[in-house]
């Protein structure tokens, strides 16, 4: 029966032993994890806000001019009926014309003497599910019969399309790159402990001591490590992210992000695990070679 008090004396104890290096260990696991945790954070939350202008970036349906008032709005379970339509919305010429002199502002008494003659047309105003699917989307609509003309800003979607591909690819290549380099801290820290026990481990080979055995302690090591990391990492971003959402963000106007609050129960299980497999990682790749004897 394994004897798991051991295991975590043992490793718990090469903590203690190798104090300095053990420290350096833990802080910069907890570095890497937090530049990952906030940039992941900033991303996610410009991908809600692209989300959100995605939203915004509406295909303004034009119905034909011959239509009744209850044909053009029987147009609406054909357009929602599209995969990629998220919302369809029917626009009446006379609020169109509305909305239109709302925006000339003072010189919209121009346009009134139009009013009895009103120029626009019925029209929908469609939301997309997903901006990507922008072209598809509007060759549906266009042939849906009694669909006049569409209009929509197709470069704007593209725009929003490049930069949430750059966002998640930042990301995706910031996780490897510290996620590898945390794992190398680990294996470092781990293999000086082994150093210091290389015989002893050599002798408990020969007397009949499993892999296992020998193993344990070092991974204890490694997740006890790791798992420091990541508790130094959560209260660390309490205070960045807090510090970016109120000092930075929230003072600029430009744009708002969720509140830590929202977010910590998330981010607990995440970081913790990730630097307890971090850990996990780092102490296995390094016992292998000291294993073969």
């Amino acid at each position: 029966m394994p004897n798991f008090g051991y295991f975590i004396r043992e490793g718990l104890a090469s903590i203690r032993l190798h104090g300095l290096m053990s420290f350096a260990a833990i802080t910069v696991i907890g570095a890497c994890l937090l530049i990952i945790c906030t940039f992941s954070l900033v991303a996610y939350n410009i991908e809600l806000l692209i989300d959100g202008l995605a939203a915004q970036n509406e295909i303004a349906v034009f119905v034909e001019e011959t239509m009744t008032r209850e044909e053009a709005m029987g147009l609406s379970n054909a357009i929602a009926a599209i995969e990629n339509v998220e919302t369809c919305v029917f626009v009446p010429k006379e609020l169109a014309f509305d909305n239109y002199l709302e925006m000339m502002g003072e010189d919209a008494y121009i346009m009134e003497e139009l009013r009895e003659d009103n120029p626009l047309r019925d029209e929908y105003r469609v939301v997309m599910k997903d901006v990507a699917l922008h072209d598809e989307t509007v060759e549906a609509i266009k042939k849906i019969e009694g669909v006049g003309a569409t209009n929509s800003e197709k470069e704007i979607s593209d725009r929003l399309i490049q930069i949430k591909t750059v966002v998640n690819a930042v990301s995706y290549a910031l996780v490897a790159l510290l996620g590898a380099v945390s794992i190398f801290i680990i294996s470092n820290t781990i293999k000086l402990a082994m150093f210091s026990r290389k015989d002893e481990i050599a002798i408990m080979k020969m007397v009949g001591a499993t892999d296992g055995f020998i193993r344990a302690p070092f991974v204890v090591e490694g997740m006890t490590l790791g798992l420091l990391g990541g508790i130094l990492a959560l209260l660390t971003e309490w205070g960045v992210y807090g510090y970016i959402t109120e000092k930075l963000v929230a003072s600029s106007g430009l744009f708002t992000m969720v509140g830590f609050d929202q977010l910590w129960q998330s981010l607990l299980p995440l970081l913790l695990g990730s630097g307890i497999i971090i850990g996990i990682l780092g102490s296995t790749l390094t016992i292998r070679k000291f294993l073969r004897v």
